[in-house]
């Protein structure tokens, strides 16, 4: 595992639910090497997804950008050392699909 603790950059997960993503992500880290960050990202998100429902999605990297919708209480960013992991429950903003198709049937006329 990486040297360290986690830092919690930004969540609004319930607090047994942040444990669990730290504690799925140091596991990962005990079983992958650090620089196999789709393995990494694949462990977690599987283990979300048994434990909370489908869903999730995770990156993991040193070096990315993100702007994501999620469902509520549903969103966690850490880092541990310099990985960075970001682990959330998609959703679809409703404005967003109304909009989509707002443009369409202006495509459509």
């Amino acid at each position: 595992m990486l040297e360290g603790k986690a830092v919690i950059g930004e969540t609004d997960m319930l607090q047994t639910m942040q444990q669990d993503a730290l504690d799925l992500a140091s596991k990962a880290l005990d079983i992958f090497d650090v620089t196999e960050a789709t393995e990494i990202a694949r462990f977690i998100k599987k283990e979300f997804d048994t434990t909370y429902g489908p869903g999730w999605q995770c990156i993991v990297g040193t070096d990315f950008g993100s702007f994501v919708t999620h469902c509520s209480g549903c969103f966690i960013y850490f880092c541990i050392g310099s990985l960075a992991i970001l682990l959330f429950k998609g959703s679809a903003a409703p404005e967003a699909e109304t909009n989509q198709f707002a443009s369409l049937e202006a495509v459509k006329a």
